[in-house]
């Protein structure tokens, strides 16, 4: 599933100068999370997370990445998480 997700959004999260590090797809009582989890060699604050976000959305709506309904929760990855 991440490599696909990488594949599909490919250089677009480039100039947010962030990358995908891992991607969870998980059900959490009734409700389907996609847990997209952005790293960066620098700082991620909510602005970049915000616009990786708008970048990533409609890129999995239109390519059906998932079609069970889902919750898209992109997040940055914690400085000194493995």
């Amino acid at each position: 599933m991440k490599e696909k997700l990488i594949e599909l959004v490919g250089t677009k999260l480039e100039e947010l100068q962030v990358y995908i590090d891992d991607v969870i797809f998980e059900k959490e009582g009734k409700n389907n999370y996609l847990r997209v989890v952005l790293d960066s060699d620098g700082v991620i604050d909510l602005e970049k997370v915000v616009s990786a976000t708008k970048i990533i959305n409609p890129i999995l709506d239109e390519n059906h990445f998932i079609e069970d309904h889902y919750i898209l929760d992109v997040y940055a990855k914690s400085k000194g998480d493995e």
